[in-house]
C-alpha cells in the first residue's frame, strides 16, 4: 500500500492532477455564465437599493466606496489582522487536535471505548455556546475568539478522521500484513493515514470554511476583528461599510478554500 501511495510522484499522473487541480470552474461557458449571473445579481441590488435609504439597503456603489476607503485608508488590513490572529491558531490546533484523536479513536477500540461517552455528551453542544466559558476563562481578546474557532475546528475535524479510519480498506490491511507491516503504528503511518486522506481533507477544508462564521460570531461578543467592525458599523448605521467587511470575510474565505483545494489537489492526485 505504501508503495501504491508513494506513486503519487509518478509523473504520469500530471495531466490529470491538473485537471483535478483546476476542476470544472475554469470552463469558459461556465465562466460566461456565472458573469451574467452576477450582474443580474448586481442590478437587481442596485434597483432595489435605489429606493431604499442607506442605512436600511445600500447599494453596490456606496458599497464600493466604503470598501475603496477601507483598503486605501490600510484599515481594512489591520481589521482581517486582527481577525486571522485568532483564526488561525484556532484552526490549526482544532485541526490537529480533531485528527489526532479521531485516528486513535477509529483504530484503537479500546480508546473508542473509553471516550465514546464522553464524545457522545460533548459533541451535540454548539461551539458558540462555550462563548461565556470563553470570555470567563480567556476574556475578550484573540485567546477567548481563538478557543471557539478551536471547538469548531476540533469536532468538525474529528469525525472526518474517525469515520476515514473506519473505512480503511481491509484489503489492503491484509496485503500490509502479508508484506511485513505488523507494527500498529507503521501500518497506520503507511496504510491507515494515507487511506484517510481524502476524509481528512473533507474535514479540513469544511473547518477552513466553518470557522470564518465562528470568528464572526465570537467577535460580535467584543473580540477585535472584522465581526467587531461589522456589529460597530451597524450600530452607527453605517451599513455600507458593514456590507463593505462582510465582503472581505467572503473574499477571504474563498482564498483559503481556494488553497486547500489547491493542497487536496496536489495531495490526491494519485486518485486521477
Amino acid at each position: 500500500m505504501a508503495t501504491e501511495y508513494d506513486s503519487q510522484d509518478d509523473p504520469g499522473h500530471d495531466n490529470g492532477s491538473t485537471i483535478l487541480a483546476l476542476g470544472p470552474e475554469w470552463n469558459p461557458a461556465r465562466i460566461r455564465r456565472g458573469a451574467a449571473g452576477t450582474g443580474v445579481f448586481l442590478l437587481l441590488w442596485w434597483a432595489a437599493a435605489n429606493k431604499q435609504p442607506t442605512y436600511l439597503l445600500p447599494g453596490p456603489v456606496e458599497v464600493t466606496q466604503a470598501l475603496w476607503g477601507e483598503l486605501t485608508s490600510g484599515a481594512l488590513f489591520v481589521h482581517l489582522g486582527q481577525s486571522l490572529a485568532h483564526y488561525v491558531p484556532g484552526v490549526v490546533l482544532g485541526v490537529t487536535a480533531g485528527a489526532t484523536l479521531g485516528i486513535a479513536m477509529g483504530w484503537w477500540g479500546w480508546l473508542d471505548d473509553v471516550l465514546t461517552p464522553v464524545v457522545r455528551v460533548l459533541r451535540p453542544i454548539p461551539p458558540l455556546a462555550w462563548i461565556v466559558f470563553a470570555i470567563i476563562w480567556f476574556g475578550l481578546g484573540h485567546t477567548g475568539a481563538a478557543f471557539i474557532v478551536f471547538v469548531g475546528a476540533f469536532w468538525i475535524t474529528f469525525y472526518n478522521a474517525y469515520s476515514g479510519v473506519e473505512n480503511v480498506s481491509r484489503e489492503l490491511l491484509e496485503v500490509a500484513s502479508n508484506l511485513g507491516v505488523d507494527s500498529e503504528y507503521r501500518l497506520v503511518r503507511r496504510v491507515v493515514i494515507p487511506d484517510a486522506t481524502p476524509e481528512l481533507l473533507t474535514g479540513l477544508r469544511t473547518s477552513v470554511g466553518q470557522c470564518w462564521m465562528m470568528v464572526i460570531a465570537a467577535e460580535l461578543f467584543g473580540a477585535p476583528g472584522v465581526g467587531y467592525e461589522i456589529i460597530t458599523s451597524a450600530n452607527n448605521l453605517a451599513m455600507e461599510r458593514s456590507v463593505a467587511y462582510m465582503l472581505a470575510i467572503s473574499a477571504v474565505f474563498l482564498a483559503s478554500d481556494w488553497g486547500v483545494r489547491r493542497l487536496e489537489a496536489r495531495l490526491l492526485r494519485w486518485q486521477a
